[in-house]
């Protein structure tokens, strides 16, 4: 049955939107710096002629960043994106997208005015079914060729100033994971071997939570497009005192192969995954980008990690002390930021001190580093499936944060943090523009929730989800059953009646008949007299 299902939406799935823009990978638009595409509803640029954006020049931010990248004008993602383009479409209301032809988060409909909160779920409190449709949809963006968007292979120097583009075709899954590699790769300075460590325009800083928070949002975005399902939300996994990889089966992750620990088990749809952008050293060695090439299977062995950099995977006493502290970011705000929330949750302050630079990783990095295998690398982590739950609880960390402390606008910092993560920087490589500051709010401002957060009655009713979705789907067939056991025993009743009815009529089956005809002598009594009597003086305990 499920497979019929899986079927019919693999045939009836609508194309992908997110960057680069095909439309924008083009010699006259690197030329012109100019990426502001059409919208097909009425044919204009950005959809102008609907009143749904206008295509207009960038403004960058020009606030000063932190003294950690001491270089200017040698990586493409300096004041994304105008390098590639300086204009790009900005869109009006509730319209979004490269074009503004795709609503706001939390907004639906053909005008966008539909306002809706989705709902994050636990992974374990998904149905059977919900399960299937996770792995199934997972595994459709895998396979399908994204005909919108393309990624950049080569910088912008090596295009030659955009006379000679360099793009390659990936598919919907892989536009996110090159997404990941591109924030988190080395900047390039020119020749091989020749690349700057210290820089992360997604990692190490303030703008790592609403970048990821960004990233999820266009992600679950475009599952909803591609599949056509608008109810599809990103379940998270819960992993406080997990003992181990709780979602490596093959219902869900995939489990270990038993033939090589490191590979995921043939009955899962992910053994059959190849990777990408996964091998950040030899890249940097040559000096050049990920070339968005296969390089070899999807690879896991969790538990099987070096336990001098992570003892442990978090306990909840660790994300309570991460959720304690008061202060967004502190000092430098990078990996070495003291009693930081974000410096914490990301793993490099001590969950138990909060002091920055800790000789073992914790919260969200000891969970990569566990994975031991393709998540284990900032560049090619996204790779792995997992990623994506794993961030997903990483995001409820950071909401359940801002609802406890509520944090003015301000404690993002506006300026000297270290490159790409100012307020006002517009995150790389996201087309549409977004900037850090528009994502450091509340979720439920971004249309959507989660079931970690709900009151206790209402995660109750959460956690009995899957039963119920098991019982509506079978209810049917047990009625059915009810029906047929009903006229069963209705014929059984009937055919019983109909029987004696007859012999009732039948004179020669009487009692007297059968006494005379059958009589044996009785060699002793059944009941003797005394004992009649005996029978004949009842009492609670004699019934009992």
């Amino acid at each position: 049955m499920w497979s019929l299902e899986i079927i019919c939406f693999l045939l009836c799935f609508v194309p992908s939107y997110q960057q680069f823009p095909r439309m924008c990978a083009t010699q006259e638009a690197l030329r012109t710096k100019e990426c502001c595409p059409t919208w097909e509803g009425d044919g204009s640029a950005c959809g102008a002629s609907s009143g749904r954006g206008t295509c207009e020049d960038v403004v960058v931010s020009a606030q000063p960043d932190g003294p950690q990248y001491p270089f200017s004008g040698l990586d493409d993602r300096e004041k994304w994106p105008l390098v590639f383009y300086n204009r790009t479409c900005q869109c009006t209301e509730n319209f979004m997208g490269f074009n503004c032809g795709d609503c706001m988060f939390g907004y639906f409909g053909e005008n966008c005015n539909e306002r809706r909160e989705s709902l994050r779920r636990n992974i374990f409190h998904l149905s059977r079914a919900e399960r299937i449709k996770l792995v199934s949809y997972l595994n459709l963006a895998k396979q399908t060729i994204s005909r919108d968007y393309v990624v950049v292979t080569g910088t912008y120097r090596e295009m030659q100033n955009g006379t000679n583009p360099m793009f390659a075709e990936v598919s919907v899954y892989d536009v996110f994971v090159w997404m990941h590699y591109y924030v988190s790769r080395n900047a390039l300075l020119g020749g091989p071997g020749n690349v700057w460590t210290d820089v992360d325009f997604g990692h190490w800083a303030p703008a790592f939570l609403p970048w990821h928070r960004a990233y999820l949002l266009h992600w679950e975005h475009e599952i909803r497009k591609l599949t056509g399902d608008m109810s599809f939300t990103t379940p998270y996994w819960d992993w406080r005192d997990a003992q181990g990889c709780d979602v490596c089966t093959d219902e869900l992750m995939g489990d270990r192969s038993t033939q090589d620990p490191s590979l995921i088990s043939p009955g899962s749809v992910f053994s059959s995954w190849r990777v990408l952008c996964s091998q950040a050293q030899d890249y940097s060695a040559r000096g050049v980008l990920c070339d968005a090439t296969e390089e070899g299977p999807l690879r896991r062995n969790p538990g099987n990690h070096n336990r001098n950099l992570v003892e442990r995977l978090p306990t909840s006493d660790d994300v309570e002390f991460t959720l304690s502290l008061t202060n967004y970011d502190t000092g430098p705000m990078d990996r070495s930021a003291n009693m930081s929330f974000r410096n914490t949750l990301e793993g490099f302050g001590d969950p138990q001190t909060g002091l920055g630079n800790s000789s073992r990783l914790g919260m969200h990095a000891a969970l990569h580093v566990y994975m031991n295998g393709s998540m284990s690398s900032v560049q090619g982590s996204a790779n792995d499936p997992i990623f994506l739950l794993h961030h997903a609880f990483v995001d409820c960390l950071y909401e359940q944060w801002l609802r406890r402390h509520r944090p003015s606008p301000n404690q993002y910092p506006e300026s000297n943090a270290p490159i790409g993560h100012n307020s006002e920087y517009h995150m790389a490589p996201f087309l549409p523009l977004h900037r850090n500051q528009d994502f450091f709010i509340s979720s439920k401002d971004l249309g959507y929730e989660y079931t970690h957060l709900l009151d206790a009655s209402q995660k109750l009713a959460e956690s009995l989800h899957p039963s119920l979705e098991e019982l509506r789907d079978v209810w049917p067939w047990l009625l059915l059953a009810g029906l047929c056991g009903g006229i069963l025993t209705i014929a059984i009743a009937a055919a019983v009646l109909t029987t004696k009815q007859w012999y009732k009529g039948s004179s020669w089956l009487h009692a007297r008949s059968w006494k005379h005809a059958f009589a044996l002598p009785e060699r002793q009594p059944l009941i003797r007299s005394k004992e009649i009597e005996e029978t004949n003086q009842h009492n609670y305990q004699t019934t009992m």
